[in-house]
């Protein structure tokens, strides 16, 4: 009894939990965004003022943002990745369950159906990966804290503030991205709010849990973005003896022709005019460098994630779903 009347006497209170590291709302950037947001967006100061106060800033979010997979992988380590058995087996699954939507948006848009499940599968694994940060700390520090791109992000986060209000979320729990991006499709908000469309007429554009409207913004998005109907994508290479050209690792720009790209030493295995715009991608193997072919489509694609590796992977996964589902048979004609 005695030395547990000892201890007792000697046990020091436990510390109090460290208080979650908050943004201070008067240092200038902040207090000017602020100024702002209220001025130009019509944002009550106290509900712009309550929502900053309440995030929290994420280290891991600026490490993540500097070292993304797709900037630092090669090709086929960025394909194992994505292209999957897994990823192609849940994707027919995502396509057999929504095949109606899926054909609707396709008809309406003039966008493959492949393209947009294969978008979803990289993107989040066909909704079941949409993120873990709050979007509010992820677009906060990256607006404030991360000197690079805060003007990107501070316009991306005026667009969170004005969507939460628009479409009535709780911008305090709603959860994206390392980078902020929402729901299934992964749409900035700047993206949400212009190219999601809402589908079935229900007054909401719900990207989380509304296929419908989450396929046709998908299908819409690369519609606004000059998606050619019928046009190629991407195209494999054969390299002519002693070959003569430079990749530009980061150009996405369709800078060259078919008929250039021959001149120096690169065929292009797809049947398409000479005059074709085209863009020479390197697409790293194992065993050594090999070459593809992008074209306008391509570039389309590159708007949703400005990455040669991404546009690649989302190719890859489509030709794969579209070998395993069967195309919906034509009706039959109608009798004379």
């Amino acid at each position: 009894m005695a030395v547990v009347a000892c201890a007792a006497a000697t046990a020091q209170p436990a510390p109090a939990p460290a208080l979650a590291p908050r943004f201070d709302l008067k240092r200038p950037e902040i207090a000017n965004f602020i100024d702002e947001v209220v001025a130009k967006d019509g944002l009550r100061r106290r509900d712009v003022k309550k929502l900053l106060s309440a995030a929290q800033p994420q280290p891991k979010i600026i490490e993540a943002i500097t070292r993304p997979v797709e900037k630092v992988a090669p090709w086929w380590e960025y394909k194992e990745r994505f292209v999957t058995p897994e990823r192609i087996s849940d994707g027919v699954q995502f396509w057999t369950e929504h095949r109606d939507a899926l054909e609707h948006a396709a008809a309406r848009y003039q966008v493959p159906a492949e393209y947009i499940v294969a978008i979803l599968g990289v993107e989040t694994h066909y909704g079941r990966n949409t993120g873990r940060y709050r979007a509010i700390d992820a677009l906060a520090t990256l607006a404030f804290d991360y000197p690079p791109r805060e003007k990107f992000f501070r316009m991306e986060l005026e667009q969170f503030l004005m969507l939460a209000k628009e479409n009535k979320l709780d911008a305090r729990t709603v959860t994206g991205s390392y980078a902020g991006a929402l729901g299934a499709p992964q749409f900035m908000p700047s993206q949400y709010r212009r190219y999601a469309v809402d589908a079935n007429t229900d007054r909401r554009r719900d990207l989380w849990n509304d296929w419908d409207d989450i396929i046709a913004s998908v299908a819409n998005y690369l519609r606004e973005y000059g998606w050619t109907p019928g046009g190629p994508v991407l195209a494999e290479t054969r390299l002519e003896p002693d070959p003569n050209f430079q990749i530009e690792p980061h150009n996405l720009q369709l800078n060259e022709t078919v008929d250039s790209l021959g001149a120096h030493g690169v065929k292009v295995l797809l049947d398409v005019p000479g005059d074709t715009p085209a863009l020479l991608l390197s697409a790293e193997q194992p065993d050594g460098p090999a070459y593809r072919v992008g074209f306008h489509n391509f570039y389309v694609i590159s708007r949703y994630n400005a990455s040669a590796r991404y546009v690649m992977a989302v190719y890859d996964l489509a030709q794969a779903l579209s070998q395993r589902v069967a195309p919906v048979s034509a009706p039959p004609a109608a009798a004379p």
